[in-house]
């Protein structure tokens, strides 16, 4: 197993053991989501250790799954390093951006990795745009039409509030992933222009849903 393979299955691994350690123990899980109240008084360790919550069995193997996937097209492109930079970075963008948005609703709570992995999915897709997948096993798309789904579909999470899955972290992580993949590999303003303005189209709407208050 090469050194790539290792430092995706360490990511899995360590979130997975966090996460069901906070599926059987409801203080442990407290203690570590997202929360804008316990953060604004001080707790900021819970902008890091939030990512390695998840609602449930389903919620987690959702997102580890799609790491699992997108992980090798960001590991072949950039390497190892870059891949870690942009998985953490991401996260905490993904809650920074969360912290801002909701910053005034002391009760908010999140939990998920959903920033850090839409971090290497937006890394992924300006890479490897035209990279198919199989969306539930068996139906086709590009990369990109998958990471616009996935940022529309949190759009409506947002809106909705039904559960406590960061939504607001994707475009977070999404902005993480976008900005320092460019600055990684500034070809590709060139070369996926068209892919660039796509990309960003959902993370406008996001902004100006936020200045309208709609969110």
């Amino acid at each position: 197993m090469g050194i790539e393979n290792i430092v995706v299955w360490v990511i899995i691994g360590i979130t997975a053991l966090v996460s069901f350690k906070g599926f059987d123990n409801v203080y442990f899980f407290r203690k570590y989501d997202f929360h804008i109240g316990s953060i604004r008084a001080g707790e900021q360790h819970r902008m890091f250790t939030s990512a390695f919550l998840h609602v449930d069995p389903v919620h987690l193997i959702f997102n580890m799954y799609t790491l699992y996937i997108f992980a090798p097209m960001v590991l072949g492109g950039l390497g190892v390093i870059n891949f870690l930079i942009i998985y953490f970075a991401s996260l905490i963008c993904g809650n920074l951006l969360t912290l801002y948005i909701h910053k005034n609703d002391l009760y908010y709570r999140a939990i998920g990795a959903s920033g850090a992995v839409m971090g290497i999915i937006y890394s992924a897709v300006l890479l490897d745009p035209d990279e198919i997948i199989y969306l539930f096993f068996f139906l086709p798309m590009p990369l990109y039409v998958f990471g616009l789904g996935y940022l529309i579909y949190s759009i409506y999470g947002m809106r909705a509030k039904a559960d406590n899955i960061g939504h607001t972290a994707h475009f977070g992580g999404a902005i993480g992933g976008l900005v320092f993949t460019l600055c990684k590999r500034p070809e590709l303003f060139q070369t996926q222009t068209l892919v660039i303005g796509l990309l960003i189209v959902p993370i406008v709407i996001l902004f100006f849903m936020a200045r309208s208050g709609k969110i």
